[in-house]
């Protein structure tokens, strides 16, 4: 296995977003305080370029590799967010990008990678294999940009643990716990690498959708499992079937556990983000807010930071998901 990053891979990625990123500010209800009886401090990467954290480790990967590398171009796979990362990334560096796309993947996505300059290549995420898909343009010499399983990404997502302690060291407060989405781990496993640096009594929690709950089950068992096939969720950023070799190694010794939420948490946390933070965030982007209601963490005077990791989600689906809620 690859060796996972470490702290000072996370600071050089920090100097290399430099400038490029938005610092993304920690913000708190009264309202939702008072709710979970807790000091509940949001990072909200809905505000970041492209409008999830994926940028982060996506450029972080780019500027990795060398100009031979670069000018054969890049290849990934995504649902949206990294694909829009992704694509972003290589307009910047001004290299040709291929993404392959699930066909169920929100139209809004798939236009921002379009837009953006991407070449996107559809497939069935029911049917078909994702590595199968992207395996003729490797082999033609483009280089694949994961989506979480690799030391680069992993770095870059941890950037937002490392603003997320000095922010709160700022404020003056100990953060007891950070709550993390989480789908493949890139995002919980770089986070609470920082996290862990700076305060290695806080704990850390990986949220994922019910019946997309790898991580959880993995933990569990302590070693990658794969989730049954069959079901679906409205949290398209996170559906992913098995934890990265590379992930679940850092967070089977970082986190204190995973919590899965179901549709219609997800959707209620969605709505209370929308009302109390006045913040447009996607499913898998809330499932971190909708954590604080299953019980699992303790929260009663407690100092709590919640990731809230992407905004991504057109009009429509927005509006249709705030009505069922």
């Amino acid at each position: 296995m690859t060796t996972p990053p470490g702290i000072a891979d996370i600071r050089a990625a920090a100097a290399r977003l430099s400038g490029l990123i938005v610092e993304t500010p920690l913000i708190e209800s009264p309202e939702l305080n008072k709710r979970f009886g807790a000091r509940i401090l949001f990072k909200p990467e809905t505000l970041q370029r492209t409008g999830s954290f994926k940028f982060r480790g996506a450029y972080n990967k780019l500027s990795s590799l060398s100009d031979e590398e670069r000018s054969r171009g890049v290849v990934a796979f995504s649902s949206g967010n990294h694909a829009q990362g992704v694509a972003a990334s290589a307009a910047m560096f001004g290299v040709k990008a291929v993404i392959a796309m699930p066909t169920d993947a929100p139209a809004m996505k798939v236009g921002n990678v379009r837009k953006m300059g991407a070449e996107v290549v559809p497939f069935d995420r029911f049917r078909d294999d994702r590595m199968t898909v992207v395996r003729p343009y490797i082999e033609r010499g483009m280089v694949l940009v994961p989506p979480f399983d690799d030391p680069a990404i992993i770095a870059g997502q941890g950037t937002i643990g490392l603003e997320l302690m000095a922010q709160a060291k700022a404020l003056g407060v100990s953060l007891d716990a950070v709550v993390i989405p989480c789908g493949g781990g890139g995002l919980s496993s770089g986070i609470s690498i920082a996290v862990k640096d700076a305060s290695p009594a806080t704990a850390v929690w990986a949220v994922e959708p019910e019946h997309f709950d790898d991580t959880c089950r993995s933990l569990a068992r302590g070693a990658r499992v794969s989730i049954e096939p069959g079901h679906t969720s409205i949290c398209d950023a996170l559906l992913t079937t098995e934890p990265g070799a590379i992930t679940f190694e850092i967070n089977r010794r970082n986190l204190a556990g995973g919590i899965a939420v179901s549709d219609r948490a997800a959707a209620q946390a969605m709505r209370d983000a929308m009302a109390h933070l006045k913040l447009v965030v996607e499913p898998g982007g809330c499932v971190g807010l909708a954590a604080l209601s299953s019980g699992e963490i303790e929260l009663s005077g407690k100092c709590i930071a919640v990731v809230l990791s992407g905004g991504n989600v057109d009009f429509a689906t927005y509006a249709e998901i705030m009505a069922a809620a």
